[in-house]
């Protein structure tokens, strides 16, 4: 194939992919505790025609060199875990991580877990908090089934509730916060779900609010942190992006054809 179709070929596919995560930020714009996307590029290796340095004579070096390039390609796919905006709720089981942590919940399978951000907590027919999905909370956390009449939720996450008949709140659970070495590593996989990876490093439980863990806020949800606006310039610089590159492979096929009627 001709280098020039290549290269731009590359340039269309890794555009397309640009556009395809953008368009899952802005399909996420309002998901709960999403995190946006960053696409990273790198160019591809080098086709040396000419060694930069190489000897002109006995005494003589070239200045630069003959170095084609053979394109680019999305190298990276980058999660920006900056904190999202705080959605007022007023749900006492609703809480906001603020800060650095995840919550940590027990996949279906039962040895297996994940790690959320999204903190709409439910209470399943057992009391336990749970996400809307039924995923436990771990450590695990029971609210009594009867005669609750109010949960408060601390900062360092604490869970007390107030039963009928007492002033007393009575102390049920401690949520914790898993935080990584390199939260960047950690593999989504849907349902607002992180799994460790080989990158993330295993992670490290805490108190919220205590040794770098992030803090509770309850009553709230936390936001995407996708700036809709900033999407959609990068979305029309995409667009362009990729059609610019068409035109240099409709220039590369016109050349083509005139070296064949040529021939």
């Amino acid at each position: 194939m001709d280098l020039a179709l290549a290269i731009a070929r590359s340039g269309l596919d890794a555009h397309h992919k640009n556009i395809e995560v953008i368009s899952n930020n802005l399909a996420n714009a309002n998901t709960t505790a999403y995190k946006k996307s960053r696409p990273e590029f790198e160019d591809l290796p080098y086709s040396v025609i000419k060694q930069p340095g190489s000897a002109t004579s006995q005494d003589t070096n070239t200045t630069s060199g003959l170095v084609l390039g053979t394109g680019t390609k999305l190298a990276n796919n980058k999660k920006i875990f900056t904190d999202g905006s705080l959605m007022q709720t007023d749900n006492q089981l609703d809480i906001a991580i603020k800060g650095n942590g995840f919550l940590k919940v027990q996949l279906p399978n039962g040895s297996d877990y994940a790690y959320t951000r999204a903190g709409a907590l439910q209470m399943n027919e057992q009391g336990q908090l749970v996400m809307p999905n039924g995923y436990i909370i771990q450590p695990p956390i029971s609210i009594p089934t009867t005669g609750v009449q109010k949960i408060e939720i601390s900062n360092d996450g604490m869970v007390n509730v107030y039963v009928a008949g007492s002033t007393t709140p009575q102390q049920v659970g401690q949520l914790e916060l898993t935080d990584f070495i390199n939260p960047d590593g950690l593999e989504p996989i849907g349902e607002n779900l992180y799994k460790i990876s080989g990158s993330s490093g295993p992670g490290t439980s805490g108190t919220p609010g205590l040794e770098g863990y992030g803090t509770i806020k309850q009553g709230a949800l936390e936001g995407s942190n996708v700036n809709v606006v900033e999407e959609m310039v990068n979305l029309i610089e995409a667009q362009r992006a990729f059609e610019v590159t068409s035109k240099a492979v409709s220039a590369v096929d016109n050349m083509m054809q005139n070296l064949t009627r040529e021939t």
